[in-house]
């Protein structure tokens, strides 16, 4: 009965004041035993601690031997004490880079500079991906060169820029007749992009457009 008493009292903010001491103490037990549960794998305070995603030093367990690389390391397979002094007579960390490798691959690196250095490179990375885009450019099957020319210098900017370059000739009505100029006109223009994009496929006819896609070449 007493234990009920304390349990409902205990929802109240003011109870301490109508309560003895010992009562308060075990009411303040009650309430600390609500707030310690926590999320499974998570300390106090809701906090994650991230793990190192490779094993090193004494947390490399189970291992006799390991096979050694790094720099200024005589490459080997070393006892796992021989590996764990030579990696401490460096003022390094002994990191397990293969685990599943017979023996397990170590390298002897500062970890944490190691890690600063990924982070930077994927960071570094993600700002400079550019998302790619597909751009068109359409032409007739009898393009003057002066309209020609002005929409290879736009093909060219495009794949300069990384993007993909959709090209096509439109058939309009009974243009379709000149089915072989539009073949003969995305040719030409595939021979004056060799420089900076290569073809992905052969001109094929879709409805009334001949198309040729390009993706852009690697600049050096």
């Amino acid at each position: 009965m007493f234990q009920k008493i304390v349990v409902i009292l205990s929802a109240f903010s003011w109870v301490g004041q109508f309560v003895p001491a010992r009562e308060r103490d075990i009411i303040y037990l009650i309430k600390e035993d609500k707030t310690i549960a926590t999320t499974p794998n998570r300390p106090r305070g809701g906090r994650v601690i991230k793990e190192d995603p490779h094993r090193i030093n004494d947390k490399i367990r189970g291992v006799l031997q390991v096979r050694l690389i790094g720099d200024n390391v005589e490459q080997g397979i070393y006892s796992f004490q021989q590996a764990m002094k030579i990696a401490d007579d460096q003022n390094l960390d002994l990191v397990e880079i293969a685990p599943t490798a017979n023996p397990p691959v170590c390298r002897v690196i500062d970890y944490q500079k190691f890690l600063y250095a990924q982070k930077k490179k994927q960071k570094e990375a993600k700002a400079n991906a550019k998302k790619q885009e597909v751009k068109e450019i359409r032409f007739g099957p009898q393009t003057d060169d002066h309209d020609y020319n002005f929409k290879l210098k736009h093909a060219i900017e495009f794949l300069k820029d990384g993007n993909k370059v959709k090209s096509y000739v439109f058939f309009r009505g009974r243009s379709i007749v000149f089915k072989e100029q539009g073949e003969l006109l995305l040719a030409r223009f595939a021979n004056d992009l060799a420089e900076y994009g290569k073809p992905d496929n052969v001109p094929n006819l879709e409805g009334k457009r001949m198309i040729l896609n390009f993706s852009p070449k690697s600049q050096k």
